[in-house]
């Protein structure tokens, strides 16, 4: 069995291949273009320790790049594609939807080409919890009707669910759409609010606050997302299905910044600005299917998490 993680290097990819290595005998290959979206640095040392294990292959390439995943596919014997790369984050696609459209859009049909030439038992897509939209019944359920998307980045992943469905029709790619909400832990990417807020509430700095803090977000351990899509890996009935993994928890961001101070032990320096076009007012997720498909329950409570999310951020900073 080898596993395909895209994105192997980046935030939730790291996570995941040392979870596949624990649980299992698994070859991974960990697929990562070290984009610039934010320092490539980061995402290096995020898979430092895998170059010594002699079961993780580290490939450098673009997923995007059709004629590479097939001889990725071929050489490798790939049984199973975790699909976990993309370009994230609301706020920067307004401004550049295009390299939305060519990653999450034309690299999933990449790979599920691939997947199509060189048949695999399992392809988990990566989706997003900004699918629901505007106008989506609240807790978010898989099978209701969706809304229209907020920005470019969730019309791209409603894109990409659009078509790992349809090669699943088509060509019987064994395709689970998976929508992590608000992810967060050690390794969180720079751009994301819970590390701008630390960093700001710890060094003193204007904290941006955009609007008046009552956005909600089901923010959820990155423990307990790769435990989701690990189960996802084997399960039964799951194949052609659309799954949230979240929280049921949906938490105000002036709550957050709440949370924040407590576990930093200082205070935010608040900078009030308008609200963002694109945001979400809240993001809730309904896990009545993936407990009944995954048996998945979420088990980091959100204050735990932040406390553990705080000492990663002060260790990986003092070592800097």
């Amino acid at each position: 069995m080898a596993i395909l993680v895209t994105g192997g290097a980046g935030f939730i990819g790291s996570h995941f291949i040392e979870m596949a290595l624990a649980r299992s005998d698994a070859k991974l290959i960990c697929l990562d273009c070290y984009n610039d979206f934010y320092d490539p640095e980061l995402k290096r040392s995020n898979v430092a320790k895998f170059h010594e294990n002699d079961r993780v292959e580290v490939v450098e390439e673009d997923f995007c790049n059709h004629s590479a995943m097939l001889a990725l596919f071929e050489q490798h014997a790939v049984s199973h594609v975790v699909h976990l790369g993309a370009y994230a984050g609301v706020r920067y696609s307004v401004e550049n939807p295009f390299v939305y459209e060519r990653s999450n859009v034309a690299g999933t049909l990449s790979l599920l080409e691939a997947a199509r030439r060189f048949p695999v038992e399992r392809f988990l897509l990566s989706s997003s919890s900004t699918v629901y939209g505007r106008g989506a019944a609240v807790p978010f359920t898989e099978d209701a009707p969706l809304g229209i998307p907020m920005s470019p980045y969730g019309a791209t992943k409603r894109s990409a669910e659009l078509l790992a469905l349809a090669y699943h029709d088509l060509h019987r790619i064994p395709s689970v759409c998976l929508r992590p909400f608000s992810v967060y832990g050690p390794r969180l990417r720079p751009d994301l609010a819970m590390t701008v807020f630390t960093d700001a509430i710890e060094y003193g700095k204007p904290l941006p606050l955009f609007g008046d803090g009552s956005i909600r977000r089901d923010f959820t351990h990155v423990s307990d997302i790769c435990a989701g899509f690990y189960a996802a890996l084997s399960a039964d009935g799951v194949v052609g299905e659309s799954i949230n993994l979240g929280h049921s928890e949906p938490i105000e961001v002036r709550a957050l910044i709440a949370e924040l101070e407590r576990a930093l032990g200082k205070k935010a320096v608040i900078d009030q600005q308008p609200e963002k076009p694109g945001d979400m007012p809240i993001t809730y997720a309904n896990l009545e299917k993936a407990e009944r498909l995954l048996g998945y329950r979420p088990q980091m409570d959100f204050r735990e998490g932040v406390s553990e999310y705080v000492a990663w951020f002060r260790e990986y900073h003092a070592g800097k």
